[in-house]
């Protein structure tokens, strides 16, 4: 079921190889996450936006398909069952899965169906592990980390396994750190700039503004977020924003965490992404992936060059509609899914609601540091 765009020989960042744009799977409802765990399984999410999704987290198997994960009980939330079910053991509305180097999947679950109306007790951070496929770990978080008006987005966690680094894309943007011995969070940069959508900026897809049927544009605040792999610093950026910030972990961890002091003025600018939605730094090569949206395609920047580094073309192509979510595999290809957004119900009132959405595999001939552009024929 693979399928691959015709290559263009046209360099897009340095060296010579070519990059391939593979899909792995394709999916009735509409996904956003994805991770790989070290022995290859893949995992991807649903959430609960246009559509009451019938499975909110999944495993892909070899074959395309979907299998509930970890189980069918944990994915029988339904909307119209609201008060039947109860929100601590019951996905409700999952935005990120990230597999870690030590078994495990983490799912992080805002719990904002809609991205609206935040569930009762239901945002949690939640780990499986993977010998078992049964939940070990479930940390909740309160109104004090997920006030009304958050949606908990994407997930990252430090090398020695401590802590963990969430973005918050909702009504009012946010970084939150959460010990995960103690299961204690803290939300930090609660309104500063660097966590806000950038005013006087229109995101456009397909070249023209992107707007809800009542005028609003895409609002979203902290989105993106990467960790260097030596965890030394954390990466993240706003939809609504071009710019790259980044901060030490450890002043997150303890003078955000631990203190509760105020850090913004710890938070370094780190240049240029342009509009994007995530982000990953390679294990290996330490190079970032950015998913732009705006031009249906994956872009890579070196971070060692400092932030007046430009982000180049990995891959572009037409299929490439919202490319939301990356994950490494142990072989180091990076994979992406696209969530077609600009597609949906929140700004097409005629779309429909259960959106068709895939997952795709970027192939990279000669390593992470070498590409060219992979054109659909659409766009020759």
């Amino acid at each position: 079921m693979a399928s691959t765009g015709a290559a263009v020989a046209q360099p897009a960042v340095p060296g010579g190889a070519t990059s391939k744009l593979e899909q792995v799977a394709e999916f009735p409802h509409q996904v956003t996450g994805v991770t790989v765990s070290q022995d290859g399984r893949i995992f991807v999410n649903f959430p609960r936006w246009t559509e009451d999704s019938p499975i909110s987290v999944a495993e892909v198997m070899k074959d395309g398909s979907i299998k509930p994960f970890p189980d069918e009980d944990w994915n029988a939330w339904r909307n119209a069952r609201k008060d039947e079910m109860t929100p601590q053991d019951h996905w409700i509305c999952v935005q990120s899965v990230v597999a870690d180097q030590r078994g495990n999947v983490w799912v992080l679950d805002p719990a904002a169906p809609a991205q609206a109306q935040v569930v009762q007790n239901g945002p949690k951070l939640v780990r499986i592990d993977l010998a078992s496929n049964r939940v070990a770990q479930t940390i909740a978080f309160d109104e004090t980390v997920a006030p009304q008006g958050s949606y908990l987005n994407d997930v990252r966690f430090s090398p020695d396994g401590r802590h963990a680094y969430i973005t918050d894309s909702g009504a009012k943007g946010a970084i939150v750190v959460v010990d995960l011995a103690r299961g204690k969070a803290k939300r930090v940069l609660d309104g500063h700039p660097s966590t806000q959508p950038e005013k006087g900026l229109v995101v456009k897809a397909d070249g023209k503004e992107l707007r809800r049927p009542d005028g609003r544009g895409v609002e979203f605040a902290a989105d993106g977020i990467a960790l260097s792999p030596d965890g030394r610093h954390l990466y993240w950026q706003a939809i609504k924003g071009k710019t790259l910030y980044r901060i030490a972990t450890d002043v997150l961890e303890t003078k955000g965490l631990q203190a509760g002091q105020d850090i913004g003025l710890e938070v370094e600018d780190y240049g240029k992404n342009g509009v994007a939605d995530g982000l990953l730094i390679g294990r290996q090569s330490g190079l970032m992936y950015v998913t732009a949206l705006e031009e249906d395609a994956v872009k890579v920047r070196d971070l060692s060059a400092g932030p007046k580094a430009e982000p180049r073309i990995l891959v572009q192509d037409k299929r490439l509609r919202w490319p939301d979510t990356f994950a490494e595999g142990p072989d180091g290809a990076v994979y992406v899914t696209t969530s077609r957004i600009q597609d949906s119900a929140f700004f097409k009132p005629d779309a429909p609601k259960s959106l068709t959405t895939q997952l795709w595999r970027i192939d990279q001939s000669g390593g992470g540091a070498t590409g060219s552009v992979n054109q659909s024929p659409a766009q020759k």
